[in-house]
Parts: C-alpha cells; structure tokens; sequence
C-alpha cells in the first residue's frame, strides 16, 4: 500500500529526469512487458487492441494540459 503519494511520485519524477535509455533499450523492455502480460493472460492477441480509442482520447486531454514543459 503506498503510505506517501507525494514521496512516490517524487521519488518516480526523479527517476524519469535521470534515467536515460535508448530507444532499442527501451523497445526490449516494452518486449519484455508484452511477453510477461500475453504470460500471465492479461492480454492476447484478441483482446490487445481493447480500449485503445479512449487511451488516445485520455493521452491527448492529458498532453494537451498546460503545465510544465519537459526539456
């Protein structure tokens, strides 16, 4: 259970700024992640595309908020 929201998301904005990885680091982690969900049945091959307008439609509400600009 997290106990500190406000430490965690800290902690993790923090680990975003100086975590560099390349994009074919960052190709074998999605990789892994997809093998790990089709695994343990969170996903398959009928059900992968499930959702995907309404997380279009989120990400770009969510990217269209002023806020802080990444560098």
């Amino acid at each position: 259970m997290i106990r500190n929201g406000a430490k965690l998301e800290k902690f993790n904005n923090q680990l975003i700024k100086n975590e560099r990885i390349s994009h074919k680091q960052a190709m074998a982690l999605y990789d892994s992640m997809l093998k790990e969900a089709v695994n343990l049945g969170a996903i398959n091959s009928k059900n992968i595309m499930d959702g995907i307008e309404v997380d279009i439609r989120i990400a770009r509400a969510l990217n269209s908020l002023p806020g802080k600009q990444k560098p």
